[in-house]
């Protein structure tokens, strides 16, 4: 992405608030700010009350990074909301609803083959 004024960076910040709805917001910053200066001209944080006063954080272009990055033309600022299960234990949970048999990579056997193929 070029910007028609020198000085200027064009971004993109992403809020996600809840699953398959994302607020996008594309504007422009001075050369030079960071992540949260971004943040805040984008207008997020203020359209977001649960974000205000909570520790952010923030990624561009899907990797987490201080609040103090400072930005380039074109990047995309993400604002991630927390997990409220970790992974690992929502996947353990899966597992023990779905069975052993039912569960993995040698459900499908071939009759008479080995167990593991």
């Amino acid at each position: 992405m070029a910007t028609t004024e020198p000085g200027v960076l064009q971004i993109e910040a992403l809020y996600s608030p809840a699953p398959r709805v994302v607020h996008e917001r594309v504007f422009e910053v001075p050369l030079g700010a960071t992540a949260l200066q971004a943040l805040q001209a984008s207008g997020l944080l203020q359209a977001f009350p649960e974000l205000q006063g909570a520790t952010l954080e923030v990624g561009i272009w899907g990797r987490t990074c201080p609040s103090s990055q400072l930005l380039q033309d074109g990047d995309r600022l993400e604002i991630y909301r927390p997990l409220r299960v970790d992974p690992k234990v929502a996947r353990r949970e899966r597992f023990k609803g779905q069975g052993v048999r039912t569960a993995g990579l040698f459900t499908k056997r071939r009759p008479g083959a080995k167990a593991g193929y």
